[in-house]
């Protein structure tokens, strides 16, 4: 069964396709979204493209005027990122109004093509348990290994968040000088977005802002396109990508060691713990929304 048959609330609904800096003018990118061949195109430096591409006959990176364009697609330049929908979106990408925050240096570190379903890799952006197992030195370090008590909720707008995380880290960010206690809210807008505020450390009232934006590939391919939006006037650009591809690349083996690519949404199928707070909202939620693609229901199981 196609995704669009099994899937209208996936198939509805705004996708990142490519990183802006990834299309160059003038030239044609071949992708998949959702099991479906597309492809995408920049043609001057406002209008971008995106079209049905079935029998994939467009190369990566061929010239537009030899493309042959296909049946297009709502396309929608924000946040560092082409997006698209496999139908007609039902409702406006979602709102991040630090993007346009003067002072903010936006940054796209780059996409990296996952072996794990799409919904996997957000669930892993939401835990705070794995950051001294995985990212030791960087994100978390023994002996600070407890997940002390934070809050979620649902929010007005449907969305999951997390309030009131701490976890002491060794280097927050590139810009760190040393360990602090870093306060965290996650925020989950649409089954394949995440998006984390973190204390800044050079100013502690303020937060840093990551995101993840997932491309699913297939129920058990993604492409993870990361951006973030930061308080940091003084690392270069090359760094900052750097930075936070070292903590993606230190997740990615883990993503793909998982045995089953897809999401169970039944309770009992992988039994939580109390850090496991944030996943056992979000896998409710996406159960509530009627999310199917990308997941494992009880009668699969």
């Amino acid at each position: 069964m196609n995704a669009t048959a099994r899937d209208p609330v996936i198939c509805n609904d705004w996708h990142p396709v490519a990183g802006c800096i990834d299309l160059p003018i003038g030239r044609v990118h071949s992708t998949v979204l959702l099991d479906t061949p597309i492809a995408v195109a920049r043609r001057d430096e406002q209008t971008y493209l995106v079209w049905l591409d079935p029998e994939h006959r467009c190369r990566h990176h061929m010239p537009l005027d030899a493309a042959i364009i296909g049946p297009t697609l709502p396309a929608t330049l924000r946040y560092g990122h082409l997006w698209t929908s496999i139908d007609e979106p039902r409702h406006p990408l979602f709102s991040l109004p630090e993007a346009d925050e003067a002072g903010r240096r936006p940054c796209h570190p780059g996409s990296i093509g996952v072996h794990t379903g799409g919904l996997r890799a957000i669930e892993n952006f939401l835990d705070l348990a794995h950051f001294p197992f995985v990212h030791t030195g960087i994100l978390g370090a023994e002996p600070y290994t407890e997940v002390l008590d934070y809050t979620v909720t649902i929010n007005d707008a449907n969305e999951v968040v997390a309030t009131e995380c701490r976890f002491v880290q060794p280097q927050a960010a590139l810009n760190a000088t040393g360990a602090a206690e870093i306060h965290y809210i996650y925020r989950v807008p649409r089954p394949y977005t995440a998006i984390l505020y973190k204390t800044c450390p050079l100013q502690p009232e303020r937060f840093d802002v990551i995101a993840l934006f997932v491309q699913p590939v297939t129920e058990t391919r993604c492409i993870a396109h990361q951006w973030i939006c930061i308080l940091d006037s003084s690392s270069s650009e090359a760094a900052l990508r750097q930075f936070q591809l070292t903590i993606f690349g230190q997740d990615k083996p883990i993503l793909e060691n998982h045995r089953e690519k897809r999401l169970p949404l039944d309770p009992r199928a992988e039994m939580p713990v109390r850090a496991d707070a944030t996943s056992s909202a979000y896998r409710r939620w996406l159960a509530g929304l009627g999310v199917r693609y990308g997941t494992i229901s009880a009668s699969q199981q």
